[in-house]
């Protein structure tokens, strides 16, 4: 049997509604990962999904539905609203409702989604930021299937060499196909981390807590990111292999 959930999140960001709207609409690159809408109401929305509602820039929701569960996951419905307000200073201020129904373990899946909500959030913000409305080269790399064991994400942040550095502070990082460089430490808990250069965003997802494989996202937002895209993924996976072999 299945239960329902919601994951409710609420913030202003320096940066307009217009912003947020094609952050969230044509620019998910830059932050999440590719997805398409089809603008319109009942317009296609990602692998499967729906627009439900289409109102640029003031609000985004979209619905996908299967019984068998989306996408081989224990949830069968899943729903995503984003609202869009206007603040003084040309800001704005964003509700984001994040709801369905599970199947599995409705505790572990709510933390789990709850968990890398925040996460996602957070980078968003970053972009918006950092890099309002520049395009990114994404790149999603996992790690195999040692990297699943409880625990296996602190071989990552070690191999990372943050050592007791803080959120805001400035490290010097070995990136896989770069070298070193200094980065900022824009997030870090127990089960993610974020880097932020001057060209790019580095997340690491440790999703071993989960069930899940140790993976990383990469939003590269250099004039060469495209181009050289396959060859960041190769060099950011067989950085992942090498850990957890």
């Amino acid at each position: 049997m299945g239960r329902e959930f919601e994951i409710v999140r609420e913030y202003e960001v320096d940066a307009s509604p217009q912003q947020v709207w094609e952050a969230i609409t044509t620019g998910t690159a830059g932050w999440l990962w590719p997805l398409e809408y089809e603008p319109r109401e009942g317009g296609s929305a990602g692998a499967g999904g729906a627009v439900t509602t289409w109102d640029p820039p003031h609000r985004l929701t979209s619905r996908e539905e299967d019984p068998d569960g989306i996408h081989g996951l224990p949830q069968t419905l899943n729903r995503l609203d984003t609202l869009i307000e206007p603040r003084e200073g040309g800001r704005a201020w964003v509700r984001y409702v994040h709801s369905g129904i599970f199947t599995g373990d409705w505790d572990d899946q709510y933390d789990g989604a709850s968990k890398h909500t925040d996460f996602y959030l957070h980078t968003l913000r970053q972009y918006l930021l950092y890099f309002p409305g520049r395009r990114a080269a994404h790149s999603d790399v996992q790690g195999p299937e040692a990297s699943m064991r409880k625990g296996s994400f602190a071989a990552a942040t070690r191999a990372l060499a943050l050592g007791g550095a803080a959120e805001g502070d400035t490290v010097r990082v070995d990136l896989p196909g770069t070298g070193p460089v200094d980065a900022v430490l824009d997030y870090r808990t127990e089960h993610f981390v974020g880097l932020r250069t001057g060209d790019a965003m580095y997340r690491f997802f440790g999703r071993d807590a989960w069930g899940g494989p140790v993976g990383i996202a990469l939003h590269r937002f250099a004039p060469d990111a495209a181009a050289s895209r396959e060859q960041a993924q190769k060099a950011w996976q067989d950085w992942l292999n090498a850990l957890y072999t």
